[in-house]
């Protein structure tokens, strides 16, 4: 089973198993890493945004515009920042590593 590690706030590494078919949002919520995902990944708020490792971030799928949209509204954005709820495990992502901000901005987008 692949593994992916997640860095919290405190800057604590925490390697857990990433099922292939679950999204990094539905990860960390199974093994309680602290990612609120308020939308429950309907991709309606940027609260699961993550960072991602510089060395990952070129192997990811790139980001649909409505998650670029999303992400305009979250904390601390950077350069390798995602939304957990976007990121679907795979086999080749076998050993990612994200790091959760320290703060999260919950700005709703109301899709009509």
């Amino acid at each position: 089973m692949p593994k992916m590690t997640f860095i919290t706030a405190d800057g604590s590494r925490n390697e857990v198993d990433a099922p292939e078919g679950l999204s990094v949002l539905e990860i960390a919520h199974r093994n309680k890493i602290d990612l609120e995902g308020a939308c429950e990944g309907s991709l309606a708020c940027s609260t699961c945004h993550i960072v991602v490792d510089p060395d990952w971030y070129e192997r990811l799928a790139a980001a649909e515009e409505d998650e670029e949209d999303m992400l305009d509204l979250a904390f601390g954005l950077t350069s390798t920042s995602r939304l957990g709820c976007q990121i679907i495990m795979k086999q080749e992502l076998d050993g990612l590593v994200v790091s959760v901000p320290v703060a999260t901005r919950n700005m709703s987008v109301d899709k009509k």
